[in-house]
């Protein structure tokens, strides 16, 4: 999966995933960071950051012998346009819908 294009909102689907990105979103962190507060091992928590890799969503950067991982703050934001596209939608099909007499009112 960390070689295909990932849908961001796809790879949150995960309960686990959502849990490392929430951290990430306090802050940067290494795997062995994620691990300790996570409960899960470090070769499951490096497994989910490929996903969430290939979704665009979190970065690398290495430090020494760490990868410190972090938000894309470009693929966050490519999602949150996504979000808002399908929120902008459900609503103009709302007001579509409220708007449109009902078969009581059209006779």
């Amino acid at each position: 999966m960390a070689n295909q294009q990932v849908d961001g909102l796809s790879a949150l689907g995960d309960p686990t995933r959502r849990a490392i990105f929430e951290c990430l979103a306090e802050r940067p962190r290494a795997v062995g960071e994620l691990a300790d507060v996570l409960p899960v091992s470090r070769p499951a928590v490096s497994q989910h950051l490929k996903v969430l890799k290939a979704a665009r969503l979190v970065t690398e950067q290495a430090e020494g012998t760490r990868r410190i991982y972090r938000l894309n703050p470009a693929g966050v934001a490519a999602m949150r346009d996504q979000l808002d596209t399908f929120w902008n939608r459900a609503l103009t099909g709302y007001v579509r819908n409220t708007n449109e007499p009902t078969p009581r009112e059209q006779s």
